[in-house]
């Protein structure tokens, strides 16, 4: 992420070169979130990150990112340079999305802890430019462009050493507009999107102005004489660059206390320092920083769990609910969490139900006719699970669960390709268990399949919804 800021921390002495005025250096940066929308639209339309490996599109978009930026620190005006920025953000566009599917491919547990560290790492990559602008004379702006260049170009390189997209990796959806109307119509992932733009807006606004802001701030405290650009910039990567602790807090804590809790708390307090900011504009710089360090650690806290807020509460086709964690509960707790999922209007199946892994982990106790009541009156199916640890539903309850009128899915606890043919085992599981292709959802066809959910025939749950 170096190329992005790279140019807004030479801003100065690039608008001095290119004779730009006070619009056309607000350009420098305004063309890569230009470029970064665009590439990320088409992107999207076009589903680069499911026809290519993720790995590989975040590695050649880094790559073009770097040639991008290469070519700026060429340009000899600013025509060709604000166009090789757009490429830039461009360019961008598909390197961070692509990262932030990688990490969710290798996580599932703490997911929101290793979204926080890849954020916290992009950000220190933001900061960068700032550090070297710092280290190098006012007037050499070409520097600071090669060497973010060079970090893209090494950045591409450690992308392409991860092993795999991970084994938790998921294709998306084919991009659809129709799918609009029904984001639009879910007032949590409406809430989580407009919560994002007012957090994107102040982080951009808030990085791209820092160096401006504490250089105006160190000349009308010393007056007019000296150069307050070397002291801005080393501010500036230390503010911009210790959100990298406010993305791990972040991220530690959401898993644990809850992502609404944590964004809401850091916009408060990224909100509160933005207002005192003003209050201490042209005070010594014991007094600035201290207030500024507060305020980059908040500012960046809730990025990436507004990514991972949003990729949880947005529609899902079908959706498993499983345990995970908790076994050793008692019978009531485990029943309770168990009826509870069957009964949610959003949940589709319960999976692995009684948690058993063979030779390693006895089922888990709980009351499983209270469970089987509850997926009869509510539509839930249950899960044969034919992986060779689990083989669960067990035959014999899964007879009687029929018996109740309660229907299955068959799957395989697929966490890569090669765990596919499991499905022969949760076939068989099904045929000793006295099942037909009429009790098993997904032996219809797609449409069949959709249809025969709880939603699709108007079951609506116990969540106060329906």
């Amino acid at each position: 992420m170096a190329p992005w800021f790279s140019a807004s921390a030479v801003a100065p002495a690039l608008s001095a070169a290119w004779r730009l005025g006070p619009t056309g250096a607000s350009w420098l940066t305004i063309s890569v979130q230009l470029g970064f929308v665009g590439g990320a639209l088409v992107s999207a339309i076009l589903t680069l990150s499911d026809r290519w490996s993720a790995r590989r599109l975040a590695a050649a978009a880094s790559l073009a990112a770097a040639l991008a930026t290469l070519g700026v620190a060429m340009s000899r005006g600013p025509i060709s340079g604000f166009a090789l920025r757009v490429a830039t953000g461009a360019a961008l566009a598909g390197a961070y999305p692509p990262g932030m599917k990688i990490v969710a491919g290798w996580f599932r547990d703490g997911r929101g802890w290793a979204i926080g560290i890849l954020v916290g790492a992009l950000t220190l990559g933001s900061a960068a430019p700032h550090l070297v602008r710092w280290l190098v004379p006012a007037d050499a702006w070409r520097p600071v462009l090669v060497v973010a260049a060079t970090s893209a170009a090494l950045g591409a390189g450690l992308v392409l050493l991860v092993p795999n997209d991970g084994p938790y990796t998921a294709p998306s959806p084919p991009f659809s507009w129709s799918a609009a109307p029904r984001i639009l119509r879910d007032r949590g992932v409406v809430l989580a999107n407009a919560g994002y733009l007012g957090h994107m807006w102040e982080l951009y606004a808030m990085w791209t102005w820092l160096a401006s802001f504490v250089a105006a701030s160190e000349t009308t405290r010393r007056g007019t004489g000296g150069d307050t650009r070397a002291i801005a910039a080393l501010v500036t990567f230390c503010v911009v660059g210790i959100g990298a602790v406010g993305c791990w807090l972040g991220g530690r804590y959401a898993d644990r206390l809850g992502r609404t809790v944590v964004t809401s708390l850091a916009m408060a307090v990224s909100g509160a320092c933005a207002l005192f900011a003003g209050v201490v504009y042209g005070s010594p710089l014991w007094v600035l920083v201290p207030v500024l360090v507060v305020w980059g650690v908040a500012v960046i806290a809730d990025s990436a769990q507004f990514s991972a807020a949003i990729s949880e509460l947005a529609p899902a086709a079908y959706v498993v609910a499983t345990i995970h964690y908790g076994t050793n509960q008692t019978e009531r707790q485990l029943t309770r969490r168990l009826v509870g999922a069957a009964e949610h209007r959003w949940i589709d199946a319960i999976g692995h139900p009684t948690g058993r892994r063979l030779g390693k982990r006895e089922p888990y106790r709980f009351d499983f006719d209270a469970l089987v009541r509850a997926c009869a009156a509510a539509g839930c199916l249950l899960e044969l699970n034919g992986h060779p640890e689990r083989m669960d539903l067990p035959d014999t309850l899964a007879a009687a669960a029929k018996q109740h009128g309660v229907r299955f899915v068959l799957s395989t606890d697929s966490h890569q390709p090669n765990n596919l043919p499991f499905m022969k085992y949760a076939v068989d599981l099904a045929r000793r268990a006295g099942l037909e292709a009429g009790d098993i959802l997904n032996t219809r066809p797609l449409a069949g399949f959709r249809k025969g959910l709880k939603r699709g025939r108007g079951k609506t749950g116990k969540d106060g919804a329906g």
